[in-house]
């Protein structure tokens, strides 16, 4: 499925868990390079994800000279967002078109994140839903300026309290478009007890008629994480990407692999599986245990030919082969047409 038959078709509301639309978030993790960059949208397809999401950005339009890290500094020790940045700025429009071209060659969604206007400008002919940082939240003519082209909006909701989400919610409703909205943590990386996956079911209870998600910054290990958000209701999860999480450099060490990739969509398929339908129905395994573990209506004593059948003269027993006791009412003053011995099973044919 592409995002925009997610975000246009909504949720089917007679499931309300879904398997959910998977963003691998390359970011920069390419580094500059685009055989790099290449491999991480192989390695993601290959892992199951259904698009990769890459970051468009210039360190000047982006951050002051004096803006300082909001990451752990032991595993990316720049001090400075501009800094860090400058380093990983050098993908634009005609970088992002050959990964947008890439992309449809191998199968999986091509996605980026425009960090300003030029940017949303050259990416607007290569996508079809535009996703927005959490750090752009209270971003006011950022995200009127995006949602002018019209397109469906994917918006993450890190470091916010809930007025901050009402606010960004309200700019974008005038313009009629689709809205996800993804909770997230903006914390490198976010510890399990700060996760908060809770806040999925209050975002969702806040905004009844937007598709919710998860944008996890959650070191990876066994992808628990991510399946519990699915199981809160996330339709989309968005999760850093990396080709090898030993590698220095802020979105690395907190991303997932291939392998990790590979291990969620295992994990999901067995807990569908566990899941089953949400229907309340009666499973075509059961049958035997329908005929043989419930109950028939039971001679408790010999019944005479010609007797009117009281209550005391019954009983309930396995298995359910004659009238069910649930019919009881319907048996009780009825004529024995034959004799019926202690134990016989009551069925129409004697009545």
């Amino acid at each position: 499925m592409k995002i925009l038959e997610l975000l246009n078709n909504g949720v089917d509301t007679n499931a309300p868990i879904v398997k959910p639309y998977i963003i691998a978030e390359v970011g920069v993790n390419h580094e500059g390079s685009m055989a790099t960059a290449k491999r991480l949208v192989d390695e993601a397809k290959e892992g199951g994800a259904h698009a990769v999401k890459f970051q468009s950005y210039k360190a000047e339009t982006l951050a002051s000279k004096h803006s300082p890290a909001y990451w752990d500094t032991t595993k990316e020790p720049t001090e400075s967002q501009f800094e860090l940045f400058k380093k990983h700025d050098t993908f634009w429009k005609d970088e992002m078109q050959e990964l947008k071209d890439y992309c449809d060659v191998v199968g999986v969604e091509f996605m980026s994140t425009p960090f300003d206007v030029e940017s949303a400008e050259f990416l607007n002919d290569m996508m079809d839903v535009f996703k927005i940082s959490s750090s752009d939240i209270t971003n006011k003519p950022f995200i009127q300026y995006i949602c002018s082209f019209g397109k469906p909006v994917i918006l993450s909701t890190g470091a916010s309290s809930l007025d901050e989400v009402e606010d960004a919610v309200n700019w974008i409703k005038p313009f009629n478009v689709d809205l996800a909205l993804l909770h997230c943590v903006l914390n490198y990386p976010t510890p399990d007890k700060n996760a908060n996956l809770g806040m999925i079911l209050g975002l969702k209870e806040a905004f009844p008629n937007n598709i919710i998600g998860y944008s996890d910054h959650t070191l990876p290990k066994d992808m628990k994480v991510c399946e519990m958000a699915t199981l809160l209701g996330s339709v989309i999860i968005e999760k850093h990407f990396t080709h090898d999480k030993t590698l220095p450099g802020n979105d690395h060490y907190h991303a997932m692999d291939k392998e990790d990739l590979k291990l969620f969509n295992s994990n999901l398929d067995s807990t569908f599986e566990i899941l089953g339908g949400f229907k309340i129905e009666a499973l075509a395994d059961e049958d035997k245990a329908r005929e043989h573990a419930r109950r028939s209506l039971v001679a408790k004593r010999n019944i005479p030919k010609g007797k009117i059948i009281e209550k005391e003269d019954l009983t309930f027993k396995r298995p359910a082969h004659g009238i069910s006791p649930k019919y009881i009412d319907d048996v009780v003053g009825k004529a024995a047409k034959v004799d019926i011995n202690e134990d016989d099973i009551i069925v129409k044919d004697l009545i």
